[in-house]
């Protein structure tokens, strides 16, 4: 199997892919001007969330509740 042959033959299914994607949005584009609306508009980055420091202590207290109680019964079972 030619391996330069493959790599070539998937690049142009991704272009194509690419093509018909494109032609999409343009036409989703179009659809949004004649509805008066602009679709260019940018992509904001989500903003990331914040725990507080007693917000994280409480989540880690209960993880190891949690892992305490699992512990206890495989030490219950074992016996």
């Amino acid at each position: 199997m030619n391996i330069l042959a493959v790599v070539a033959r998937e690049e142009r299914k991704l272009e194509k892919q690419l093509m018909n994607l494109q032609n999409q949005l343009n036409s989703v584009r179009a659809a949004a001007k004649a509805l008066g609306h602009s679709a260019e508009r940018e992509v904001t980055a989500v903003k990331k969330r914040v725990l507080s420091a007693a917000g994280r202590a409480a989540i880690v207290k209960a993880a190891k509740k949690r892992w305490a109680k699992v512990r206890a019964k495989a030490k219950r079972a074992a016996s």
